[in-house]
């Protein structure tokens, strides 16, 4: 690597430090306020493209200035459509609890994505050169984009202006006394309604701004959205949840992070050949997970004063339970005669394997978040591990089907057991992030371990033994999650069922009540992991094969969505939740292209409906 080379990366993250901080600090202001982890932030980012693409081009008879101000004209009419969603959306669920805003929130990525999809069709659409700005400089005999050069001082800019916006106005006196004290400042008479509404109105011009200027960049694609709201979280977290400066800081580290990786190239050490370029992924999730371990609130961000709250779960009733599991008994039933009805109706047993295997999946977050009070953003990583664990003993070192699937929970044990001792640590927000930022990891390499994991293509060929011919698989696996669920049942009964649940409600007085809180927490963690694994070597060998989707984002967001779709108040909740989800997306998919948005739109309608879960809002109506 040449000092010229290394020259031009450092300014090219740079310029990309610019870009992912206009992105990353619209979703830090908006946390900070509202407390809300908005997950359709990407999805604003991809409409500001999509947007800039059709509005510059109109502009385009204008010259430099029509390009400038269709870019402006995109951001403001993202905001616009953030006042939206704000008032028609958000603002009838900012008394439910923070996960289910989340869900409300990812809900709009699927309508989004769909209605972007429906509009500008899926091609990626190259945008313009920005007029004025399409020559390159040349910097020690290399030469730098002209525009790189602009967006590395529109970054700094922007800090600037906002922290004068922030710092210096009557307005930014209101946004930190919210950041502060939400209830005084409605004591004190603020309407807290426009105060949210503007600053949502704030992060999407912000998002949409950042989306509208890669657009001379890269082109808009539909993948846009997911892939800059995992390192926009990346960002928030590492700076500090609310820190405006943290965020420019966190943006700088994880841009040059990743343009000295693409620097380095392909690097021997002691006959081991390293392509670092292929490593920027694992290396800015490792950053938040480093600095997640020893400064848990972020670099600059500020240490909670508070102690751990109740998350106001409830038991169900005794009249409740009896007929839940009156009908937990009637489902097993019912599911045990389903392959009676292959010969008339095939796809009925493959559904019904479907929806156990994401009931098991659920459940095992279930007992993590509900009884255990820890929310996970990547728990795919145990569910993938014992996919891939399985598959790796099955086909590469020769394991007999049973042994392989015995091996892949192990697989997920162990890295549920090493994760697990950094995770329970931290709480709330913070720690979704850390194993989101642990099942990042895992992704990349399962991604990029070509010749171990199969890379992109994944594992193929992983089929039951002849001695599970026909329906046997079935039976087998409904007996195992059926065995599990029982499991995971008796076990909140008994007296780790209920230490775990006291720690959950106040982690304070559990420990001076003699609780070994980290210790009881890291077991459950492991337990959870390993269940979750379970449910993937079952996946594996019931699909065949395996592939890096498993461990993805998407696949986290699945089990999160099974679990509070049906409530955390009971096992039910998640069962309940998964055979809604398989059902809803099964259905959807096979009426309309665009089944991601009508799927979208009947969670925001079951979260409003059902602002505490399905389970939850029954029991409520049970007692009245």
């Amino acid at each position: 690597m040449t000092f010229s080379g290394f020259a031009v990366q450092f300014l090219n993250g740079l310029a990309d430090a610019s870009s992912l901080f206009l992105v990353a600090v619209g979703l830090s202001v908006i946390f900070g306020v509202t407390r809300i982890v908005n997950f359709a932030h990407g999805s604003l980012y991809m409409l500001g493209a999509y947007l800039a693409y059709t509005i510059t081009a109109y502009m385009s008879a204008h010259g430099v200035m029509g390009f400038w101000l269709g870019i402006f004209t995109s951001a403001l009419v993202v905001a616009a459509l953030g006042v939206l969603v704000e008032v028609f959306l958000l603002r009838r669920i900012y008394a439910a609890p923070e996960l289910f805003q989340l869900l409300a929130t990812f809900a709009l990525v699927l309508i989004v994505n769909d209605l972007v999809l429906w509009v500008w069709g899926p091609e990626d659409l190259l945008g313009p050169l920005a007029p004025g700005l399409s020559d390159s400089v040349s910097v020690l005999g290399r030469y730098v984009p002209q525009y790189d050069l602009l967006l590395m001082l529109l970054g700094p800019v922007v800090l600037l202006v906002l922290r004068y916006l922030i710092n210096s106005t009557q307005w930014g006196a209101l946004l930190r006394a919210a950041t502060q004290d939400r209830a005084m400042l409605s004591a004190l008479g603020v309407n807290q309604a426009l105060l949210f509404t503007l600053v949502f109105a704030l992060g999407s011009f912000l998002a949409g701004l950042g989306g509208a200027l890669q657009l001379p960049r890269q082109p808009a694609n539909l993948g846009m959205d997911l892939n800059i709201i995992a390192e926009a979280f990346v960002v928030v977290v590492v700076g500090g949840m609310g820190s405006i400066h943290g965020a420019y800081v966190a943006a700088l580290l994880i841009a040059q992070i990743k343009a000295f990786c693409i620097a380095l190239g392909t690097v021997s050490i002691a006959g081991l050949s390293l392509h670092f370029p292929s490593m920027t992924l694992v290396a800015e999730f490792l950053l938040m997970a480093v600095v997640l371990v020893f400064r848990p609130w972020g670099l600059f961000g500020r240490k909670p004063s508070d102690p751990q709250e109740s998350h106001h779960i409830h038991g169900l009733s005794e009249r409740a339970k009896r007929v839940y599991m009156n009908c937990a008994i009637l489902l097993l039933f019912v599911f045990a005669l389903l392959p009676a009805l292959s010969n008339t109706w095939p796809y009925v047993p493959v559904l019904a394997l479907d929806m156990s295997l994401a009931a098991l999946f659920a459940a095992s977050l279930f007992i993590l978040m509900g009884p255990g009070g820890m929310y996970s953003f990547g728990h795919a990583a145990y569910f993938g591990l014992g996919a891939y664990g399985a598959a790796i003993l099955y086909k590469t070192f020769g394991f007999s089907m049973l042994a392989s699937m015995l091996g892949g929970p192990l697989v997920a044990t162990v890295a549920a057991l090493v994760f697990g001792w950094f995770c329970v640590r931290l709480s709330g927000v913070y720690l979704a992030m850390l194993t989101l930022a642990f099942a990042q990891i895992v992704w990349s390499i399962v991604y990029q371990w070509d010749s171990f994991t199969g890379g992109s293509n994944g594992i193929i060929g992983i089929w039951p033994n002849s001695i599970f011919s026909g329906h046997l698989y079935y039976y087998l696996v409904l007996a195992v999650v059926a065995a599990l669920l029982l499991i995971i049942y008796l076990l909140t009964k008994t007296s780790f069922g209920y230490a775990i649940r006291a720690i959950r409600d106040s982690a304070y007085r559990s420990s001076a009540i003699g609780l070994k809180v980290s210790r009881i927490q890291w077991s459950l963690f492991i337990l959870s992991g390993a269940i979750a694994g379970a449910s993937g070597a079952l996946f594996v060998f019931a699909k065949g094969s395996v592939s890096p989707e498993v461990l993805a984002i998407s696949k986290s967001v699945d089990g999160l969505l099974m679990v509070l779709l049906g409530g955390l108040d009971s096992l039910a909740g998640p069962v309940i939740g998964a055979l809604t989800l398989q059902l809803m997306e099964d259905f959807f998919t096979g009426i309309t292209e665009y089944w991601h948005a009508v799927f979208g739109m009947v969670i925001i309608t079951l979260v409003v409906i059902f602002p505490g879960g399905i389970v939850r809002t029954l029991q409520k109506q049970d007692t009245q």
